[in-house]
């Protein structure tokens, strides 16, 4: 028994000291895949929705009340839905990887030791939030809020990439005012495009199964509201852009490069698509970019503070 121990406080021993002191290639890779496995998370939870695959498991958290996984009664939609729960545990895993890489300079980089746990501690919650939009037949509000955890979890995962590379130095607002002020006020009109995106989606015909609930508004109402506060956001960015080039805040204008860049595909896209009918393949493609939009503006706005 004694040697049992030993030998297991030797391999225990080992793995810490493995465990990088310092930021490496290691801890950035696990911060890249923590981002793209949350963006892809949403972009297979559209797929679900948009081939009407919400129902495919009817309960939750087994997949019928007699079965933990889809039945081959269930056809597609029970397969697509269950490889959608099947994709939280690739979370979980990026997601513990992510946190026992931060553990031994836990004490020197307790941004990042936060930043994982927070991730981490996310996923179980968005499951259980994914288990409560079943529960109750895709409730466009309940389905909505899922949405939002998961843009909340995508904004951790930036500033996550974000700290792996720019450190933990004291930050200051050590821009203009001006800059300041115009990227929240951006921020917030992308804030409103997102929210009101939310309440189009829930009132429109991708409900996830044919027998959800509508939130009862006027969906063509919604798409013109929608559109506003975009172009607004897009216009405030182009005016940010300019600025950074005046300010010579060169990290601020390639932020800004990439959320325009973004900004106007988004555009191109949720025109199209309220022009075609919304195909599920563009409606797909907006969520995907909305993912992108969120990071970008996390971005922008990590940038405006630089090191002391």
């Amino acid at each position: 028994m004694a040697q049992l121990i030993d030998s297991t406080r030797n391999v225990l021993n080992a793995f810490i000291r493995w465990l990088p002191a310092t930021v490496d290639r290691r801890v950035r890779v696990a911060a890249w895949g923590t981002f793209v496995v949350q963006t892809l998370i949403v972009v297979t939870g559209g797929a679900v929705r948009l081939t009407a695959s919400g129902l495919g498991c009817p309960t939750w958290p087994k997949c019928t009340a007699d079965s933990l996984v889809n039945t081959s009664e269930m056809g597609i939609h029970g397969v697509i839905e269950f490889g959608n729960r099947m994709l939280t545990f690739v979370l979980v895993i990026v997601a513990i990887a992510a946190f026992v890489l931060i553990l031994r300079m836990r004490k020197q980089r307790r941004d990042l030791f936060w930043l994982t746990l927070l991730i981490g501690l996310g996923i179980p919650a968005q499951a259980v939030i994914g288990g409560i939009s079943v529960l109750m037949k895709l409730n466009p509000y309940v389905v909505g809020f899922h949405f939002v955890v998961s843009i909340g979890l995508i904004i951790l995962s930036t500033i996550l990439v974000f700290r792996v590379y720019r450190g933990n130095a004291p930050r200051s607002w050590r821009v203009s005012p001006a800059l300041v002020w115009i990227a929240w006020l951006m921020a917030a009109f992308q804030t409103v495009t997102l929210t009101v995106g939310i309440l189009t989606t829930g009132s429109g015909p991708h409900a996830g199964d044919a027998a959800a609930p509508r939130n009862g508004l006027d969906s063509e109402l919604l798409q013109h509201i929608h559109s506003y506060p975009a172009y607004i956001a897009l216009g405030l960015a182009v005016l940010l852009l300019v600025l950074a080039g005046i300010f010579r805040q060169s990290a601020l204008r390639k932020a800004m490069i990439a959320l325009i860049a973004i900004n106007i595909a988004q555009a191109v896209v949720g025109i199209a698509q309220s022009r075609l009918g919304l195909p599920e393949l563009l409606v797909g493609t907006h969520m995907f970019l909305a993912c992108l939009v969120t990071a970008a503006v996390t971005l922008v706005l990590l940038n405006l503070r630089k090191p002391v």
